[in-house]
């Protein structure tokens, strides 16, 4: 079988150092394994708007900006699949239909969907396509027939809604030769890089809530907003002894920091764990520490800034990377659709055996 990836990102603005850690620098490497027969990374405009729908121009907008992101942190056209969701028609027909197999309890018990409900005050009013995304994503993961979906791990449980909607069309609709494919969930493998938290110490780095550092900020705005991090509210002299639970800017280097760094930057420790011990014991201030992360970060950063520069002087063309992906995903959505259809015996114009047949019967 195939092993394909599936993957991608809402426009509702610049994607940030949480996208990056949490899913994207992984991407990449996955992309460039070899190991995989396709990659598809889907910009979900479609997903976007069901919580944006009074305001399209800011999903249109942003669009772009998704895309340069992609292109800057190395994810290439040539290896992998950029498409817009909402140019494959055949995932809004998928979604129809896989919506028989699932109730509404189900998706009030998705823990993402009442954690997203509650972020966004929809409790008394939910959008009906809000509410049912789940499904949605479902027909987006297995569209391509995906065996791989890399996530945080807040998504989850939405693989899990994925998996079972998988198992059920299979069991009523292909027990003999299944027609969709189980998807695995992957995860980044550091606890640092499962669920980055905002610059101001919040459990999660999030557009709305503005505590993001963005892949497109400049040196400066990066400078700034470490600067600013939240940090231990308890050492407040420099001897003070440190604490690294809940430490923004310790969970900031467990994600980015590497032995190398602290050769260039900051000679006086041979790695991560003689700072900390350092850090926990006191002697060792904040800024020392929040400008050893400058650095850091710095240095991630600055190539993937330069590449966005670079790519956003032929907008153009990205608009053409991201039809001719467009295009491509289309036709294997269409297949796998036709697959589907064959499976719930809606196939008639197809069907010449059920035609013959019926043609039999009536003209006996």
């Amino acid at each position: 079988m195939s092993k394909i990836i599936l993957t991608g990102d809402r426009p509702t603005g610049q994607l940030h150092i949480g996208h990056y850690v949490g899913s994207l620098r992984r991407r990449v490497e996955l992309q460039n394994s070899g190991e995989y027969d396709k990659i598809y990374i889907m910009i979900a405009d479609a997903q976007a708007l069901t919580d944006n729908i009074d305001n399209p121009e800011k999903v249109r907008q942003n669009v772009i900006e998704v895309a340069l992101d992609y292109l800057a942190c190395g994810l290439d056209p040539a290896k992998a699949t950029l498409f817009i969701q909402s140019q494959i028609s055949e995932l809004c027909e998928l979604t129809f239909y896989y919506m028989d197999l699932v109730t509404v309890s189900r998706l009030q018990r998705n823990p993402t969907v009442k954690s997203e409900i509650q972020m966004r005050n929809f409790e008394a009013s939910i959008p009906v396509g809000f509410f049912t995304y789940p499904i949605s994503q479902a027909a987006d993961i297995t569209f391509c027939k995906a065996t791989t979906v890399p996530v945080g791990e807040d998504q989850l449980p939405m693989i899990e809604q994925t998996k079972e909607i998988v198992h059920k069309f299979n069991a009523i609709y292909a027990p003999d030769q299944p027609v969709l494919v189980d998807p695995q969930a992957l995860i980044p493998d550091t606890e640092a890089c499962k669920r980055l938290p905002g610059t101001d110490g919040k459990a999660k780095m999030s557009k709305s809530l503005g505590n993001c550092i963005y892949l497109a900020d400049t040196a400066d705005e990066v400078r700034t907003k470490v600067m600013g991090m939240y940090t231990d509210p308890l050492h407040l002299q420099v001897s003070d002894p440190g604490h690294l639970e809940g430490n923004t800017v310790f969970t900031y280097l467990d994600a980015f920091a590497k032995e190398e760094h602290f050769g260039r930057y900051l000679p006086d420790y041979a790695n991560l764990e003689e700072l900390k011990a350092h850090y926990t014991r006191g002697g060792l201030g904040d800024v020392k520490v929040k400008r050893f992360l400058i650095n850091v970060l710095e240095e991630e950063l600055e190539p993937i800034r330069n590449r966005r520069i670079a790519f956003s002087k032929d907008i153009p063309e990205i608009y053409n990377i991201l039809k001719k992906g467009s295009e491509a995903a289309r036709e294997v959505a269409a297949q796998t659709l036709s697959e589907v259809k064959r499976a719930m015996k809606i196939d008639y114009f197809d069907d010449m055996e059920l035609i013959s047949a019926q043609s039999k019967k009536y003209s006996e």
